[in-house]
């Protein structure tokens, strides 16, 4: 069920389990810290690297550019993102150029629209489509966007190149069963999880307290927190990509890659945070 790889819609394989990196780059500080926690990934065998141009305002990508350099550039998958106000054809080319710059690579693997905004989806997949054309970006794919979007997405010429859905998902924050995620399933489309670990506020303290998921960890002899990845990576159609600036937990959360859950853990995880039973909308940080 945990498959370490995943085949896109376009024939790509991508990896399941990567490295998210919002917030790194942003202190100067830290950037020795960061960068190792990048290398000691790469060295352990994560390929799969996500930023966005939003993140520090190009510094994350800036931080990835210097830390992979001197590895294998095609060993690794790579993933930005676009700025909404950015996706149209006045900016997305210079914006995928500096991108490129701040990475030190010639092409992305994958290039999210990171959410929607005013440029209609008709003329970004038609940037996306010139830019695979170009050799840029090897695929393409959206975040953020809810069933409804993905319908209309769908709905535009070449909108079905699409390969990934990125929005958030976690133990804590299972909206996206109700429809989302299995709609993705009926379309081939695997929905990329950020903030697996419920990086993002106060909700990862009760998940961490529960002794629901304490039990799971003991029984395992693992973290916690590599519970909650376990419990993302259940899901076959599932990629996750947990943040983190420190190389010890880089390596636990590539290892939670090894955790198979049982139906019956699944189902006691699944009993203790279970998901809604009505349509919610997109959980966004």
């Amino acid at each position: 069920m945990n498959k370490n790889e995943i085949k896109l819609s376009n024939g790509m394989e991508m990896p399941r389990l990567g490295m998210g990196t919002w917030f790194l780059g942003e202190k100067k500080q830290k950037d020795d810290q960061e960068t190792a926690a990048l290398r000691a990934g790469i060295d352990a065998g994560i390929r799969l690297i996500d930023t966005a141009e939003m993140y520090g305002d190009g510094k994350s990508e800036q931080l990835i550019g210097r830390a992979i350099k001197g590895y294998d550039r095609s060993r690794l998958f790579l993933v930005s993102k676009v700025y909404p106000h950015n996706a149209g054809r006045r900016k997305i080319f210079k914006s995928v150029q500096q991108t490129l710059k701040n990475l030190q690579t010639d092409y992305l693997d994958l290039y999210l629209l990171h959410w929607r905004g005013a440029v209609p989806l008709e003329e970004t997949v038609e940037c996306m489509e010139q830019l695979v054309k170009e050799g840029k970006i090897r695929s393409w794919g959206v975040s953020n966007f809810d069933t409804d979007d993905m319908r209309e997405l769908l709905s535009v010429p070449n909108g079905d190149h699409c390969v990934v859905d990125q929005v958030l998902y976690h133990l804590g924050s299972r909206g996206v069963e109700y429809d989302l995620l299995p709609w993705l399933e009926e379309h081939q489309i695997p929905l990329m999880a950020y903030c697996p670990l419920a990086q993002a506020g106060d909700l990862q303290k009760d998940l961490l307290k529960s002794s629901t998921v304490k039990e799971i960890a003991k029984i395992h002899n693992i973290t916690p927190m590599q519970v909650l990845l376990a419990f993302v990576l259940y899901q076959p159609n599932v990629i996750a990509i947990p943040r983190s600036g420190k190389a010890e937990h880089v390596l636990q959360n590539w290892n939670a890659r090894k955790i198979r859950l049982t139906d019956v853990e699944y189902g006691l995880l699944d009993k203790a945070f279970p998901a809604p039973k009505q349509k919610t909308y997109l959980d966004i940080v």
